[in-house]
């Protein structure tokens, strides 16, 4: 598949999830992962490999049972585990209308920035619906969004390059990461069965 499909795909992912509170045995509890779920409010210098982090975490459903919840989620592709995310649904319309589902749900270890609605609601009304109409330029917006391989808490600081081909730089550590010094990681290290999401406040755009 075409390099942009393929993160569009991601991009949606940005919403799948992994089962919480799986850590090693360290005593620190950042990296014993103990709690089954972490808020933002609750600062962890290293988490771990299991454990999301992040005031956004709280709006994921805590039912099981419910396809939005971060169990349900690690268990299928990252579109289709979009698609159970109250905070993606604009994300999972984008995605949907680029026809980018099924590239998506078959990339193999991405790691995704995933704009929530309100993200996308920072974007003028008719900016916005420009953006929709055009699948080039919608293809390279949510590419952008994408990085190959699977970025974990401990490796996501530093500048990478994206699926569209323009790079993006996260700053931070901890529990507390920002990318291209505007768009704030809201709920972070989400797994799906195929890659790591994490949930952004603000659409990043690439420059070229």
């Amino acid at each position: 598949m075409s390099r942009r499909t393929f993160v569009a795909a991601g991009a949606i992912a940005v919403l799948a999830l992994s089962a919480c509170g799986n850590g090693d045995s360290s005593t620190d509890t950042a990296d014993t992962g103990t709690a089954p779920s972490m808020s933002a409010s609750a600062p962890m210098a290293s988490p771990s490999a299991a454990a999301q982090f992040g005031p956004g975490c709280a709006a994921v459903p805590t039912d099981t049972a419910d396809p939005g919840s971060f169990e349900a989620m690690a268990k299928v592709p990252v579109a289709t585990a979009a698609s159970g995310n109250p905070l993606l649904s604009t994300l999972v319309t984008a995605v949907d209308k680029a026809n980018l589902v099924d590239s998506l749900n078959s990339a193999q270890g991405i790691t995704v920035f995933a704009p929530t609605n309100d993200a996308f609601g920072k974007i003028p009304k008719a900016d916005l619906d420009k953006v929709l109409a055009d699948d080039a330029t919608l293809k390279d917006v949510l590419t952008y969004h994408v990085v190959d391989g699977q970025l974990s808490p401990d490796t996501i600081a530093g500048t990478h390059e994206t699926l569209q081909g323009d790079e993006l730089t996260v700053t931070g550590s901890g529990t507390s990461f920002t990318v291209n010094d505007t768009s704030m990681v809201v709920c972070g290290n989400v797994s799906t069965a195929n890659a790591t999401v994490y949930i952004v406040d603000t659409v990043l755009m690439p420059t070229s």
